[in-house]
């Protein structure tokens, strides 16, 4: 049965990780993710699973990768700094097509900025951190609920599809505290990552199936293969011709692109009618929707969009609204990210208003919807 409780962001994506079956938790504390750290270290030894401290981000990173190759869904949490020292592990991850979860609870930046800040700077971070070319998935959920829902996600598609998948919580979501009723676990729909079906002097650890990925067997059961971050054939070790490398790079990308329209997780509201647009994500979605609903009121056609997966970002979606609306309204706790996408996206079909905001604070509605107020009339 669900139940009923009051619960932090942070609380709810460690919950909701512990459900979806993660049993091995390596990090390092950090402000304002320390909590997701705080519950696994609590918990995880109770249902048989392990966490650890590590020195430091980049070592915590480390860990999760060997456990993962040892079989056990693993997770991570870090915020601002700490993410940019795990982008190299987290290119490691993707090259060697290794299942991890990473939780950035984003904070004001660069360098320490302020810790305690919300933010959600790290947007281009989460799919350009690291260098070379990877596909990536990013989700960031927009309550305490979705928050557990969106977690279950990330694991699911990090298992499926053999990648390190990026949770894009903020400050705002990580520390709310609300009222939720949490689904029973065992109604939790869990994906577990493909298994060799292979002899093991048959199996190859990076030959795909057709759906782009290839099974993983778990170091300790029987299975022989090289694990490298170089360019690398079917059987894991390193080869460099022009023709591998190609296949390996695109297939990077295209295990993820070809299942887009699964991992892309959007909501639209009063979009029927509208006339403009307000595209949201994260903590900055409250407020959108407060001043979306004002503006309605006042007999305003404004729609909201509500993007949670943020990488691959949502052009088809963003696409079909700009086609009907006249003007997309962009709020963002950064000075103007996902914008970007969203006007690459909308391709001149529709005006595109950037409401960037970098002081600390929080999106009241009243400042989105000074905007929509002159953008309408």
């Amino acid at each position: 049965m669900s139940r009923v409780v009051l619960m932090q962001g942070n609380q709810a994506c460690a919950e909701a990780a512990l459900a979806a079956g993660v049993r091995f938790f390596a990090g390092y504390p950090i402000t304002p993710s320390t909590e997701v750290a705080e519950i696994f270290a609590a918990r995880l030894p109770r249902l048989g699973g392990k966490f650890i401290q590590m020195e430091d981000e980049i070592a915590g990173m480390g860990a999760v990768c060997g456990a993962s190759l040892a079989g056990v869904k693993a997770l991570t949490a870090t915020s601002g700094p700490g993410f940019s020292l795990k982008q190299e592990l987290i290119g490691y991850a993707a090259m060697a097509e290794i299942p991890v979860v990473v939780v950035n609870v984003q904070r004001l930046g660069p360098s320490t900025g302020k810790p305690t800040a919300p933010a959600q700077g790290d947007v281009m971070q989460a799919r350009w951190g690291t260098h070379g070319d990877r596909a990536a998935i990013a989700l960031s959920p927009t309550s305490v609920r979705e928050t557990y829902d969106v977690t279950v996600h990330a694991i699911n598609f990090s298992e499926k599809f053999r990648l390190p998948v990026i949770i894009l919580l903020d400050e705002i979501i990580g520390h709310m505290r609300e009222k939720i009723a949490l689904p029973d676990p065992s109604t939790l729909r869990i994906i577990e990552r493909k298994k060799p079906a292979v002899p093991s002097g048959e199996y190859l650890a990076y030959k795909p199936d057709d759906d782009g990925v290839a099974p993983l067997a778990a170091f300790g059961d029987g299975y022989h293969y090289h694990v490298t971050g170089l360019v690398h054939d079917e059987t894991g070790f390193p080869a460099g011709s022009a023709s591998i490398t190609a296949d390996l790079i695109t297939r990077l990308h295209t295990k993820v692109y070809n299942a887009k329209s699964e991992i892309t997780l959007f909501d639209e509201y009063f979009m029927e009618d509208a006339e403009t647009a307000v595209v949201a994500y994260g903590g900055t979605f409250r407020s959108a929707m407060a001043a979306v609903k004002e503006a309605r009121a006042k007999g305003n056609k404004v729609g909201l969009i509500k993007l949670i997966t943020i990488w691959p970002f949502a052009d088809e979606v963003v696409a079909r609204a700009a086609a009907k609306v006249g003007t997309m309204i962009v709020p963002e706790l950064n000075y103007g990210q996902l914008v970007g996408e969203v006007h690459r996206a909308a391709n001149g079909r529709a005006h595109i208003v950037s409401l960037p905001k970098v002081d600390g604070g929080v999106f009241t509605p009243q400042e989105i919807l000074s905007v929509l107020d002159k953008e309408v009339g």
